[in-house]
């Protein structure tokens, strides 16, 4: 389905944000599909510098700000959605990403480099022109509404209880083969949210104007009905 825009001066861009293992990456793309609008997970691109940083080892001692820009500045990204996988292929350089970007380690390293307000610049202009692709743009992330979009069309914060994001990361790795510890995925979690809430930059937290819905004990179907019953709303105004 794509939403008319011709009452629309502007692509229409919804914002999805709140911690990890909420449910934000199977929100945003669901209503990236249900609008035909293009996806941006920016998720992705914190735990791309981090992944990055961390194989040019800039985050072994104490980060260097400077370098991480630098580094950020260089990449060349592109996200191009699969329809067999229903999820959102990275590029780099026009090459697929081949390493696993969605592991604990790896949110680490996004959370570490995303405090560094050089790194945050460095990816303001490129959420920003991702947007200006029609007919609208999904934004998925911890900041979308609050400081990317703050102009955003509907704006959503999608949040859980930390151990309820641990049961459901547990069940995720189980069924695809791996060991989970509860107790360590939940305390990284926990550490996560200290970092994301806290910083002195574009800490993580709901827009004004958001949404909020706690997603603990609510199926994703119940969720994404909410949150597309509030979406018709303010584009229909």
């Amino acid at each position: 389905m794509t939403y008319s825009q011709a009452n629309l001066n502007k692509p229409i861009i919804i914002t999805v944000d709140g911690p990890s293992g909420a449910g934000k990456g199977t929100l945003a793309y669901r209503l990236a599909e249900h609008f035909g609008f293009e996806l941006l997970d920016s998720g992705a691109l914190y735990r791309i510098v981090g992944l990055m940083a961390h194989q040019a080892g800039l985050l072994d001692d104490a980060p260097d700000e400077l370098a991480l820009s630098d580094l950020t500045q260089s990449l060349d990204l592109s996200f191009l959605p699969n329809s067999k996988t229903r999820a959102i292929d990275i590029y780099i350089d026009k090459k697929p990403l081949l390493d696993d970007i969605r592991n604990e380690t790896v949110g680490g390293y996004a959370s570490i480099v995303a405090a560094f307000p050089k790194v945050r610049s460095a990816l303001l202009d490129l959420q920003r022109n991702i947007a200006d692709q029609k007919p609208g743009l999904v934004a998925d992330g911890r900041d979308m509404g609050t400081v990317i979009f703050p102009d955003a069309h509907a704006k959503i914060y999608l949040s859980a209880s930390a151990q309820a994001r641990a049961k459901r990361r547990v069940i995720q790795l189980t069924q695809a083969g791996k060991e989970a510890n509860f107790d360590d995925i939940l305390a990284d979690i926990i550490a996560r949210d200290e970092r994301d809430e806290n910083r002195s930059v574009a800490p993580s937290r709901p827009a004004d104007d958001a949404l909020f819905i706690d997603s603990s004990s609510k199926s994703a179907d119940l969720v994404f009905e909410e949150v597309l019953q509030f979406i018709n709303q303010k584009l229909s105004h």
